[in-house]
């Protein structure tokens, strides 16, 4: 989907706005029935969390996947939580953007700097971490990028590593920066509803 028509299409749904916690929480729900929940700092208008819900083949709502975030915690039950549970010391993958930027932090890397390398992979449209002593590899896209079907660049992407944790960055491209400029424009007429008002204002 080329840039102008994602923002026509984020321009087109229906949006609801709730101030809570010194967020702005963003609701949007799209004509095909997918929707979008969206938090970002009142202060900073930073992006703090994306996730995404598309409708079952039966039309129920299904789960929420994050894209931006904290992975929501597992509330399938106590029982299960407790029988089904990743161990602790797994690498956990979490993106996590700035202001400029698209990144990833991988937590739980024991390994020093030097085992890692991060490169573009343009044919395929996605990012790959591999380490020379073989324990981890990840391939990751960049949804944003798709979205707005810019190409990936290399010169963009450089890492860092401390305190067992990778983190991966990817220069936002000017093109993503003033659509987002844009859009933060957009969302400022929404009058959103402070906690405790009840429902969410929709647009």
């Amino acid at each position: 989907m080329a840039g102008p028509s994602w923002l026509e299409r984020l321009r087109g749904a229906r949006k609801s706005a709730l101030l809570q916690d010194g967020k702005r929480k963003v609701h949007y729900l799209f004509e095909d029935g997918l929707e979008m929940a969206e938090e970002y700092d009142l202060k900073t208008s930073q992006l703090l969390a994306r996730k995404w819900r598309e409708k079952t083949a039966l039309g129920s709502s299904g789960k929420w996947q994050v894209e931006v975030g904290e992975p929501t915690s597992h509330t399938a039950g106590a029982l299960e939580s407790e029988l089904i549970k990743e161990s602790s010391s797994n690498p956990i993958f979490v993106r996590r953007d700035t202001q400029t930027s698209f990144q990833w932090r991988i937590r739980n890397l024991p390994y020093p700097k030097e085992v890692y390398s991060v490169s573009v992979e343009k044919e395929q449209r996605c990012c790959v971490v591999r380490t020379t002593n073989k324990k981890y590899y990840k391939k990751f896209p960049i949804p944003d990028m798709d979205r707005y079907q810019l190409p990936l660049d290399a010169a963009a992407l450089s890492f860092t590593y401390a305190n067992a944790t990778l983190i991966i960055t990817y220069r936002k491209p000017q093109e993503i920066l003033a659509v987002e400029e844009e859009l933060q424009k957009e969302l400022q007429k929404i009058k959103a509803a402070n906690d405790g008002d009840g429902e969410c204002k929709t647009q």
